[in-house]
């Protein structure tokens, strides 16, 4: 089918006895969470799903929209995830959130590095022996739109790696999926890194470790579902297409942007300063 999705676990037929050469996969559960582990061991594996070669942790919750009564136990499987691709021998991160933040369902990212603790200044205002010189350096920027700045988002991320010379880059962007069950509920976590707006068909200059030099891990929420996609899934062939289309988003979705970028919020601070409990991001954030 011709569905547009962001995530790798969609392009992936999940009755299969097996799998293409060059792709695994491995499921892992929490109390809080359903984890699937997709890895691209090859370029043309990743061509035949259409992914670039790498791991694709897809983690699957209940609405992310709603209050969950296991916030911090969900928070801690992502800040896992998300350590584990960074590693433990870098220390400095640059937090990257896409998106437009003047229209909700794209406002994912602009939201989460509004909530990030930044702490690459500290060392130079606070004395040595002060409580928060040891937290990792980490800075935080939401770059905005082409439409808003008239600069490719990774121009301006390109310019302040070069700046600041982090050692990892996360960048945050909503996604969109076909599975209408996924759509808020999802969480992708990858190493391959992303090009903005290519679920909505808008993709914009690359950011990977390719054009950054840098290890780039993206993470993203599907926001929203092409509605031709929609309507494949249910009739099984593809609508005309002189049909309009148009991208088709939760009504609650002011409460998912709001709580899904709190979740990833405290889960990236989680994973980049592990000293950290989630009573010191509370407060911090």
């Amino acid at each position: 089918m011709s569905v547009r999705t962001d995530l790798a676990v969609e392009m992936i037929d999940e009755d299969a006895k097996s799998l293409p050469k060059g792709i695994r996969r491995k499921l892992r559960k929490s109390t809080a969470c359903i984890i699937t582990e997709i890895d691209v061991t090859t370029e043309l594996a990743g061509l035949r799903i259409g992914k670039s070669k790498g791991k694709y942790i897809t983690i699957e919750t209940d609405r992310l929209s709603a209050a969950p009564s296991d916030f911090e136990e969900q928070a801690a499987n992502i800040a896992d995830e998300i350590a584990a691709l960074v590693g433990e021998d870098k220390k400095n991160g640059l937090i990257v959130g896409l998106g437009n933040s003047d229209i909700t369902p794209d406002a994912l990212g602009p939201l989460v590095t509004s909530r990030i603790i930044a702490t690459r200044h500290l060392r130079e205002v606070l004395p040595p022996d002060h409580d928060f010189s040891s937290l990792n350096p980490v800075s935080a920027i939401a770059p905005g739109v082409l439409g808003q700045t008239g600069i490719e988002a990774a121009e301006i991320i390109r310019a302040v790696c070069d700046s600041v010379k982090p050692q990892y880059v996360i960048v945050i962007d909503a996604l969109a999926c076909s599975d209408v069950s996924r759509l808020g509920s999802t969480i992708q976590i990858t190493d391959t890194g992303i090009s903005p707006g290519s679920g909505v068909q808008n993709r914009r200059k690359e950011l990977s470790e390719a054009t950054l030099g840098i290890p780039v891990i993206a993470i993203g929420v599907p926001t929203v579902v092409d509605m031709h996609t929609i309507a494949e899934n249910i009739t099984g062939s593809p609508p005309d297409k002189h049909l309009p289309n148009m991208m088709v988003t939760p009504r609650d979705v002011d409460s998912l942007i709001d709580r899904a970028a709190k979740l990833l919020a405290y889960a990236i601070n989680k994973a980049a300063q592990p000293s950290l409990s989630f009573e010191d991001i509370a407060a911090l954030s």
